[in-house]
């Protein structure tokens, strides 16, 4: 499957979570589980979240990666069905 548009995308911003101490996977899982077919995730974290993008993934989830400015990176989640 390609890469849905980008209107069907809902947008996490990790960054407040992180700086508060707070660990913001299970949130992540929690939001990408709930996509519907057609529907993304965009996360943007304040570090390549390479872990993230294994373990999703692995989970049947296709990504693709953005630099965002300061330094921050904008990462597409999207199932990758048949």
């Amino acid at each position: 499957m390609n890469m849905p548009s980008i209107d069907r995308f809902k947008r996490f911003d990790v960054r407040p979570l992180l700086k508060a101490g707070a660990e913001p996977l299970p949130e992540i899982l929690k939001r990408v589980q709930a996509l519907k077919e057609g529907d993304g995730l965009i996360v943007v974290a304040p570090f390549l979240p390479s872990p993230l993008i294994e373990l999703l993934g692995s989970q049947g989830f296709a990504s693709k990666l953005e630099r965002g400015n300061s330094g921050s990176w904008i990462v597409y989640f999207w199932r990758d069905g048949e």
